[in-house]
């Protein structure tokens, strides 16, 4: 951490010094020549350019670098407007009290004097102030610009990362329960093997290649939670009690991919039990407008609950999943009543 600073204040400094030198490099040349009498410069010409410039560059350079941070872009516009005129006024005078009294000391073998009259001068530095400063900004808005347009790819960046480790934390886990559905029926030599073993091929074949995108529809992933519910009850023929209602205004509405699964697989991972009476699953799914809502209800086990909790896998990484894709655009409510566990999902896209 130490050396990301170093090197951003290194690369700070050299930003900020190779401004300032191209800008009053290109400064000293236009006032020489504005204020060279021939077509050549001739040595005093050079001196006076640099004692000239000598007065401006202070001032300047406290509007870069104390000002503008602390006044201006802090949006303290009044304060700003003072302390600029101030900054002007005062190094007006200066300049004046610097050619009439002290040049003369450190260059002897020249005669300078103030050539120009205070209202003058006032109206030059006003303009060299007003005309860096807009210089100023327009650089810090060019780095601005940059540096966010980096840090915004970065962000991209990384939350398709995270969004690709999520998903290869959903996906084995969603096949290991599948294949545990696979050998109970197996084991028990059931017919519906083969019919479960295609219903688990459609599946995957979503699961692995058609949710590989940013969003899908709301049909296709209606579909997925309708062969998944299917594909479940081969296990549960004879204690579970499945509903899945939804009513769609556009079947054509995107969703993230994958989103609901994880919460379909927690229902039957902790409602439906052989041991339990009367287990069921409600499943309600609605959808209008910009507004989607998503309701399962299932039966659990309170000793259940205790032992290894509700949240699971696939809850954690449904609640990283809509941080990330859903930012203050969505609800996530759990609740608990007696033997009854209901987890509601709302949706509401801009």
């Amino acid at each position: 951490m130490n050396n990301n600073n170093l090197k951003s204040n290194k690369h700070a400094i050299q930003k900020a010094v190779l401004f300032n030198g191209v800008m009053w490099f290109i400064t000293f040349i236009i006032l020489l020549f504005i204020f060279s009498e021939d077509t050549r410069p001739k040595k005093i010409d050079f001196v006076y350019t640099c004692s000239f410039l000598t007065t401006i560059i202070i001032p300047v350079l406290l509007n870069f670098y104390i000002f503008i941070p602390l006044l201006l872009k802090k949006e303290k516009y009044i304060f700003y407007v003072i302390a600029f005129a101030i900054n002007i006024i005062t190094f007006t005078q200066l300049n004046i009290w610097f050619f009439d009294y002290f040049i003369d000391f450190i260059f002897p073998d020249y005669y300078f004097v103030s050539y120009h009259s205070n209202i003058k001068l006032i109206f030059i530095f006003s303009v060299f102030l007003v005309i860096t400063t807009l210089i100023k900004l327009s650089i810090d808005w060019f780095y601005f610009n940059k540096q966010e347009n980096a840090d915004l790819k970065q962000k991209n960046q990384q939350i398709g990362m995270q969004l690709a480790l999520l998903r290869s934390q959903i996906n084995p886990h969603f096949l290991f329960n599948s294949l545990n559905v696979i050998y109970a029926l197996a084991i028990g030599k059931k017919e519906e093997t083969k019919d479960a073993i295609v219903q688990l091929s459609d599946i995957l074949r979503y699961v692995i290649y058609d949710s590989n995108t940013t969003r899908v529809s709301l049909k296709d992933e209606i579909t997925l939670l309708k062969n998944y519910t299917e594909f479940q009850q081969f296990r549960y023929l004879d204690t579970g009690n499945v509903s899945f209602n939804f009513s769609i205004s556009n079947h054509d509405y995107q969703i993230y991919p994958m989103l609901l699964l994880p919460l379909v697989e927690n229902s039957f991972k902790y409602g439906i039990k052989g041991d339990i009476n009367n287990t069921f699953i409600n499943i309600t799914l609605t959808q209008k407008d910009n507004l989607f809502n998503f309701c399962i209800e299932n039966n659990f086990s309170k000793n259940e609950i205790e032992a290894n909790g509700y949240s699971g896998l696939g809850n954690k990484n449904l609640k990283k999943n809509l941080e990330i894709v859903y930012p203050d655009q969505h609800e996530f409510k759990i609740s608990k009543k007696e033997t009854t566990f209901t987890v509601n999902l709302k949706i509401f896209q801009k």
